[in-house]
């Protein structure tokens, strides 16, 4: 059987295949500027996708006097531009996330250039605005720019086509938020009843020029939320290859990006279709349609959804919809990561420094821990104290594979050591390192937040190499403190380069990772020498 040093460098290699496909460094385009143009916006709005109604109705012609323009909506959180062509949100800037650390240019997560990126939302249904109207609505706004003053604010677009219906389309932000709230306020001034149906779509270009990284991407595309499905990724090939159509009660749908998300939440309490489309100018549309809703001549009726568009925040998330904060992909240990964040914001809250916080968490994980690492080390000792038989046992039966393996167990019995000893310990350790690995990894909370020092940004490599190469350094260690049990010389050769491998790999990834793999191989010298002192105390008291 393998010994303990072999599963150790497996799990090792998993550990490390699985961030290598995590990781990516952080991309953040130049913005590109905005210009609108009545020529353009009618050109732009009538090749956007609309759901199909169940109805053909004839188009009505926009009064030629109305113009498209744009809206700025200005808050603490971030500076948002809406299309009055449609009331599409066409950029979006987080005015508290910099491009690049300190350059002072808010970070543009949505834009209408040429790395487009918008969201779209409108009414549909037998008699929807945005269906029967040639070139979809033109809105009009009592301000061209709205500045967040107070705890709120509403922005309010206008439009009534020609038959008499009225549609007021609510804007309304919240101070330190990152949630607006999409209200459709519908007037039925015609004589007859009206059929209307709310739709939301993120839309995005596949088409990206990103800067070149030594890292793999990492997830970028669209994902959604059903009753039956908590939380689907449905990337831009899986857009492209087949439409999503899915009815559900409740249910989201959302772009994803590293540390950033944008998703559009309809109502929690009605049946909504989620459904995809892909069109030949490479852009790819995730959306949800709401149930239509009747209006009686005369009457008045509300059809809403929410929008949030801003950094993944765990517990902001949670509590616009159910499954949302899933959008922060911890993995299959989702279970764990989470408890285990919760515990990194308590620390940093009190320590302030992320990169403290994130060496207190390695000690306490470690120190619970411990009687596991025990267990492991202690089961590696006594495997070390058989070292020498077993190089007896090699000289006797040499290549005598079958006789070498029974002498082997037989010595195990005799000796009552299993040699499986520090397998359980060890993989059940594994879950919460790679749980605390996807925290790392996924929390916005550490892009551009400073340790000491050179380390300025715990998202980013560590410029000179330096914890990579001491964590190199602090394996090499381990590695000369622990028994090798591998008698096969080419399997010894790999191991003793594990080290350099690993210092390679390792000088590509986020420094707050490699931090926390430092001090966790730190601690584990620390409680390897205790640990083997006490075996050997123990044995020199027993000779006694």
């Amino acid at each position: 059987m393998e010994s303990q040093r072999s599963l150790l460098f497996i799990a090792l290699m998993v550990v490390t295949y699985l961030l290598f496909s995590q990781w990516q460094a952080e991309r953040a385009p130049a913005p590109q500027p905005v210009t609108v143009s009545q020529e353009q916006n009618n050109t732009d709005a009538s090749a956007d996708f609309v759901p199909e109604s169940s109805s053909t109705l004839d188009n009505i012609t926009q009064p030629l006097a109305v113009s498209a323009k744009l809206i700025t909506v200005a808050t603490d959180a971030f500076t948002v531009k809406i299309n009055s062509q449609g009331g599409d949100i066409v950029e979006v800037k987080l005015n508290k996330y910099d491009t690049e650390q300190g350059n002072g240019i808010p970070y543009t997560l949505m834009q209408n250039g040429d790395r487009k990126y918008i969201a779209q939302s409108g009414l549909t249904g037998a008699n929807g605005v945005d269906r029967v109207v040639k070139g979809r609505p033109i809105y009009t706004s009592a301000q061209s720019n709205y500045e967040l003053t107070d705890d709120s604010l509403s922005v309010d677009l206008a439009f009534q086509d020609d038959n008499g219906l009225f549609v007021i389309k609510r804007f309304t932000f919240k101070e330190n938020s990152y949630r607006i709230d999409v209200d459709y306020i519908v007037t039925n001034n015609t004589a007859n009843s009206v059929s209307v149906q709310m739709y939301g779509q993120l839309k995005q270009s596949t088409i990206v020029s990103e800067a070149a990284s030594m890292m793999l991407p990492t997830y970028r595309g669209a994902a959604f939320s059903t009753t039956e499905d908590r939380y689907e990724k449905y990337d831009f090939d899986d857009i492209q290859e087949a439409n999503l159509n899915k009815a559900t009660t409740g249910g989201w749908v959302a772009m994803l990006e590293h540390y950033f998300v944008s998703a559009w939440v309809p109502n929690a309490a009605s049946t909504n279709e989620l459904y995809t489309t892909y069109s030949n100018s490479h852009e790819a549309v995730v959306g949800f349609k709401s149930p239509a809703i009747t209006i009686d001549a005369g009457q008045e009726e509300t059809t809403s959804a929410i929008f949030y568009v801003g950094p993944k925040d765990q517990y902001v998330l949670d509590d616009i919809a159910e499954n949302l904060g899933l959008t922060i992909d911890y993995g299959f240990l989702f279970m764990i990561s989470k408890p285990l964040f919760w515990l990194l914001l308590t620390i940093q809250s009190f320590v302030v420094n992320w990169g403290v916080a994130i060496i207190i968490i390695t000690l306490i994980v470690k120190g619970v821990m411990y009687p596991l690492t025990k267990a492991q080390y202690t089961s590696m000792a006594k495997m070390r104290d058989l070292a020498p038989k077993m190089a007896q046992l090699k000289e006797r039966f040499g290549d005598d594979r079958q006789k070498m393996s029974q002498a082997t167990m037989e010595m195990y019995r005799k000796e009552k050591v299993n040699p499986a000893g520090g397998c359980l310990p060890l993989l059940l350790q594994m879950p919460i390192f790679l749980a605390l690995y996807w925290v790392f990894l996924e929390s916005v909370e550490l892009r551009h937040a400073p340790f000491v020092f050179w380390i300025q940004d715990l998202s980013a490599m560590d410029p000179y190499f330096v914890l990579p190469i001491l964590m190199g350094v602090s394996m090499y260690v381990m590695q000369k403190m622990q028994p090798m049990t591998i008698q096969d010389p080419m399997q010894q050769k790999i191991m003793q380069y594990m080290p350099v491998v690993f210092s390679i790999f390792m000088a590509w990834f986020p420094s707050g990772l490699v931090l926390y793999w430092l001090i966790s191989n730190v601690v584990s010298i620390v409680q390897m020498k205790i640990i083997f002192k006490g075996i050997e105390d123990k044995k020199l008291a027993n000779a006694k």
